[in-house]
């Protein structure tokens, strides 16, 4: 990215900037102190589509995909590796689910490409078309949020049904997790299908139509964002708003402009993120989803977590809790930071910067150019943390000498 090659300018721009874009690419988020579409050069945007496209699938799963073109055999810890990155408990198998990710992954970006080209083509023309058609693709899908085509990312087509709702189509698909579709195309019947899969499709259905009717009432008269547009307008560009948060980033309405009703629904909706073993990040839709129904459970008294007459694992809610509490420790302790390193930008910006960031979603209001130094390089890490996990973060730091070999004493405490 540094290269002078990459630059419309033809000279290096800032080494931190540089830095900044291929991690906020790698990790799919989307945030940039460069604007994409005026700054970097045909090339340029190559490398951050090709960044795109292994953060998205998985540097591993990326990996493999070079393995099979060359004919490699997979080694055991290959197997591991794999079997690690997309949350399966054996390696039983791992080749083929690689196999069926890749080719699931390149079909469904390339019905993407195709349908934003009835659009982009006849306004672009040819080789810009099919160029912005396939980096638009990937980019929604891997739930990444890069745009090329202007500044304003999709707001242009705040309203236009083919290209919101092809947008809207990739961040699901990609958020719903590659173990999904796959239960989704072998089982095909509801009774059947894991219990993974029923969390994630009925939680997200519930985290779309929701938000969808808030932004829809809050943003109904609001001049900045949906007041001027007609029904059909404010119909897709609520729906749009309700999906971009789950990680993926792009915008067809001004995130700065928002009613403070929308600013804390697009809030949370960034820190949920999408499902496990799929492109989004967040907190993800089933650690929500074990968190509550372990309230619940607390509340009236209930022995077991239970949903769809499944029983949920202790170590699961175990980790569900850790996840949350590890997660809101992180966000709470870069904010504070900022807010010692940014003092010119008011609070509600930097909450939803680093929101933005952990959730490697990308939406920002417009404040990402203006970071110090040691703000970039917070974002930064943040959305390094994001893509990675915060058990993944938290293991490698506070795991050194654990030992379960013996167990403490058990003494009450109160609490509430």
């Amino acid at each position: 990215m540094n290269l002078p090659i990459a630059n419309q300018s033809g000279q290096s721009p800032p080494f931190i900037d540089s830095v900044f874009t291929a991690t906020s690419a790698v990790c799919v988020t989307g945030l940039v102190t460069l604007t994409s579409a005026t700054h970097w050069t045909s090339f340029g945007q190559l490398v951050i589509i090709l960044l795109i496209q292994i953060g998205g699938i998985g540097i591993m799963t990326g990996a493999g995909a070079i393995s099979l073109l060359i004919n490699r055999r997979f080694s055991i810890r290959d197997r591991l590796y794999l079997a690690e990155e997309k949350s399966v408990n054996s390696i039983k198998g791992i080749v083929k689910l690689t196999k069926n990710i890749i080719f699931l992954t390149l079909f469904i970006e390339l019905i993407g490409a195709l349908l934003l080209s009835f659009q982009f083509v006849p306004e672009f023309g040819w080789l810009k078309g099919i160029g912005f058609s396939i980096f638009y693709s990937i980019s929604a899908f891997c739930n990444a949020g890069f745009d090329i085509i202007g500044e304003a990312s999709l707001a242009p087509y705040v309203d236009h049904a083919l290209v919101s709702l092809t947008i809207m189509g990739l961040i699901i698909c990609g958020g719903l997790g590659f173990s999904v579709f796959i239960d989704l195309f072998i089982c095909r019947k509801w009774q059947r299908f894991k219990l993974h899969t029923k969390l994630v499709l009925v939680t997200t259905g519930l985290l779309i139509m929701i938000p969808f009717l808030i932004f829809l009432i809050a943003e109904w008269n609001n001049p900045d964002t949906m007041g001027h547009l007609d029904l059909n307008g404010k119909l897709v560009a609520s729906l749009f708003q309700a999906v971009t948060p789950r990680t993926a980033g792009f915008l067809s309405i001004y995130q700065d402009k928002l009613t403070s009703p929308s600013l804390l629904v697009t809030l949370f909706l960034m820190f949920v993120g999408g499902a496990p073993a799929g492109t989004a990040g967040g907190l993800k839709v089933t650690t929500l989803t074990i968190i509550l129904l372990f309230v619940y459970s607390n509340i009236i008294k209930r022995k077991d977590t239970v949903i769809f007459h499944r029983r949920i694992p202790k170590y699961i809610i175990n980790k569900a809790i850790s996840i949350m509490v590890v997660s809101i420790v992180w966000i709470g302790v870069v904010l504070f930071l900022l807010t010692l390193t940014e003092p010119h930008l008011s609070l509600s910006d930097l909450v939803y910067e680093v929101v933005s960031a952990y959730g490697t979603v990308g939406l920002s209001r417009g404040i990402t150019a203006d970071l110090s130094l040691i703000g970039k390089l917070l974002i930064m890490v943040t959305m390094i943390f994001g893509k990675i996990g915060p058990m993944a973060m938290a293991y490698v730091f506070l795991t050194k000498n654990a030992s379960n070999s013996y167990r403490e004493a058990e003494e009450s405490v109160m609490v509430g």
